[in-house]
């Protein structure tokens, strides 16, 4: 049974940081890509960031790329959030997916990941 369990979320001030991680428990290591979408009140869902086993494909959103960084430890199956410089409009729900049926990100990117986590609340105050 495959279980994705996330922590790290939080409340912070604009400008803090703050760490999500998410393991994927029962997860085949070999290949999968995994990390986080995230969804504001009133928004719709969009993608974070996520990283394939192998490190052969990355993606984090543009509009946070000068602020996010996604990173992984196969060994414990586990992808980390690292999220710096945070802003009140990046307040949202985090929520690890994990994709195992393509060679790279672009199955986790359509949305059409097979494992969900329960999902991470994230405040930012200004």
């Amino acid at each position: 049974q495959v279980q994705l369990v996330e922590s790290g979320g939080g409340a912070v001030e604009a400008g803090g940081s703050l760490r999500l991680s998410c393991v994927g428990s029962g997860l085949p290591k070999r290949s999968n890509c995994m990390g986080w979408f995230r969804q504001a009140p009133g928004k719709e869902r969009e993608a974070v960031a996520a990283v394939y086993t192998d490190g052969s494909s990355t993606f984090v959103a543009n509009s946070m790329k000068d602020r996010f960084a996604i990173s992984k430890d196969d060994d414990a199956n586990t992808r980390y959030l690292q999220m710096n410089g945070l802003k009140p409009e990046d307040t949202a729900i985090y929520t690890c997916a994990a994709e195992t049926k393509h060679e790279d990100c672009m199955g986790w990117l359509a949305g059409v990941s097979e494992y969900w986590g329960q999902g991470t609340q994230v405040t930012v105050s200004s």
